[in-house]
């Protein structure tokens, strides 16, 4: 009998095929093992082992480029880093100092990074899986084991794996592989990431993906996060058809975004930096919602200069001379560590200790630079440069943010709302700025508290709580206009509950622009209050998302 299995959907789409699982498992090399005596040997074979794992993802890194995938190229060649890493070497060199086989000291060598990663927040923790890749394939290489990677097919297929590493996702065929399924990662991982830029369905998280079977016939839904096990042809061709339709209704609709009668809801992009460009204005993007500046910081020992920010703010803001782009101050802390920004002392629990805001107060000069470079890089053009800052609690902590812009020549702040206090008490920190964004991907873990890392926990994890959407509508009623820019609004669904609630605009990665544009195009307003009201009345996230599909009919036009 058919069987439903539920993951998280990350990447939208449907696509049907045998299973297909990653080949060649890496063992855990023998505790204990020791070398021959020749320690300069052993340590020579060690870091040649690193140097050829890196040149052979710059490699891949160029052919994804080849392919138009730049973000696959710019994600392997930051692991072609990780392999060269000094510290790393050094690690590797001094445990076989101490006797211990290469193969041991590079898998002890990366033990120590893998716990620093895993214990550093969602962002941090994603990249442990593509840190453990780098590893065995090391370890491959010293052992002369087959190396790991994606099997050999004569005919498409979708591919299942406990978590897919960057190097195999970055360089595969879309028309071979139709669709991912894994048992770890979640909607940060680089397997998610990859598969929204390659539009490949996904789903991940997925209890028990690694028990199908080779050759398992599935249907794959990868807006639902759904996984039909043995469907019957005509399910799969119903399935099929329904994406064809929404690609035909999806290429109907165009322009900015707006609800069937009318009403204007800007459809904005989440963006890292300069090279989320092409996809964004590919997308029909009137602007950006979410510009993640800290990505600009990572792996930095050092700040980058006022001119290198600069210029990098520059170009985003040069893309939109008609639109708005908001950028969000360095979030740095809990899962995005910065070598020069450290904790004031051990946080237990960093995703509640000092980020965001709270860090930036503690370095006030590395606030007032990076809002002064931002405010250089706006002066003369017409595009509308807003600025706002995270994990921002009350109003005083608003008024700081406001009057630093102020200082720095910026003329339109705003808080994001992602701490329930602050959703709370919206209209006490609304007089203080001009503009909330809400991240509704940290305002749902601090509403459940259910830590975003914790794969059990994804069924608090999920931003159609009642609770949160309870949380949505105090600040969408402010009395200042209020976006969101989490997750959730990638969703068409709640897309449409979040505008029935007063929300003015969503930003969301460029690829799911599409679909939110046409589902908020076969809405009118009334149906989206109707629906949001639906929502808040449920008693379960699972009853929210049906109540609200319930007044929302045109989401079948578009097979979702």
């Amino acid at each position: 009998m058919p069987e439903v299995l539920t993951g998280a959907g990350v990447s939208p789409g449907v696509g049907a095929g045998p299973v297909r699982r990653i080949a060649g498992d890496v063992p855990e090399p023998e505790a204990g093992s020791r070398h021959g005596g020749d320690a300069a040997a052993e340590r020579d074979g060690a870091l040649a082992a690193l140097e050829a794992v890196a040149a052979d993802l710059e490699e891949r890194g160029a052919r994804a480029a080849a392919a138009g995938n730049t973000d696959g190229r710019d994600v392997l060649n930051a692991q072609a880093l990780m392999a060269r890493d000094p510290g790393l070497a050094d690690g590797v060199t001094a445990k076989i100092g101490e006797g211990m086989g290469a193969a041991r000291a590079v898998f002890e060598a990366f033990g120590v990074y893998r716990e620093m990663l895993a214990g550093a927040g969602e962002y941090m923790a994603a990249r442990v899986s593509d840190l453990d890749d780098i590893r065995d394939r090391a370890i491959a290489r010293l052992l002369g084991l087959p190396m790991p990677g994606v099997p050999e097919s004569d005919e498409p297929f979708v591919l299942v794996a406990r978590d897919l590493a960057p190097a195999d996702t970055a360089v595969l065929d879309p028309a071979q592989v139709v669709a991912f399924v894994t048992e770890e990662g979640g909607p940060t991982s680089h397997t998610a990431i990859l598969a929204r830029t390659m539009g490949v369905p996904a789903v991940v998280a997925l209890p028990g993906a690694t028990a199908l079977a080779d050759g398992t016939r599935v249907l794959v839904d990868g807006s639902a996060g759904t996984v039909r096990t043995d469907p019957a042809d005509a399910e799969v061709a119903a399935a099929l058809a329904a994406g064809a339709a929404r690609d035909s209704a999806l290429a109907e609709v165009s322009g900015p975004g707006a609800t069937k009668d009318g009403h204007a809801v800007p459809l904005l992009a989440n963006v890292g930096g300069p090279k989320d460009l092409e996809a964004a204005l590919a997308n029909g993007a009137e602007g950006v919602g979410l510009y993640r500046t800290e990505f600009l910081f990572l792996d930095r020992s050092v700040p980058p200069s006022d001119a290198e920010q600069e210029e990098a703010y520059r170009k985003v803001l040069e893309a939109f001379p008609e639109g708005r782009v908001v950028v969000r101050t360095l979030d740095a802390g809990a899962d995005k560590p910065l070598a020069f920004l450290p904790p004031p002392g051990e946080e237990p629990n960093p995703a509640l200790g000092e980020r965001g805001l709270r860090m930036a107060r503690r370095h006030p000069d590395v606030l007032a630079a990076q809002l002064a470079a931002l405010a250089r890089a706006a002066a003369g053009l017409s595009v509308k440069l807003q600025v706002m800052a995270p994990m921002v609690t009350d109003a005083a902590e608003a008024a700081f943010f406001a009057g630093a812009c102020r200082d720095a020549g910026i003329e339109h702040p705003g808080v994001m709302i992602e701490v329930p206090a602050a959703a709370l008490r919206a209209r006490d920190l609304a007089p203080e700025v001009e503009f909330f964004s809400i991240g509704t991907n940290d305002l749902t873990q601090y509403a459940c508290a259910a830590d975003r890392q914790v794969g059990g926990l994804a069924h608090l994890q999920d931003p159609w709580q009642p609770a949160v959407l309870d949380l949505v509508a105090p600040a969408a009623a402010a009395g200042v206009p209020c976006g969101v820019c989490g997750e959730a609004a990638a969703d068409p669904a709640l897309a449409c509950v979040l505008v029935g609630l007063g929300v003015t605009s969503l930003s969301m990665s460029a690829p799911s622009l599409p679909l939110v544009r046409a589902a908020l195009a076969r809405h009118t307003l009334d149906e989206c209050r109707r629906a949001a009201e639906a929502a808040r009345a449920a008693r379960s996230a699972a009853g929210a998302r049906e109540a609200a599909r319930s007044h929302l009919p045109g989401l079948a036009d578009l097979g979702i």
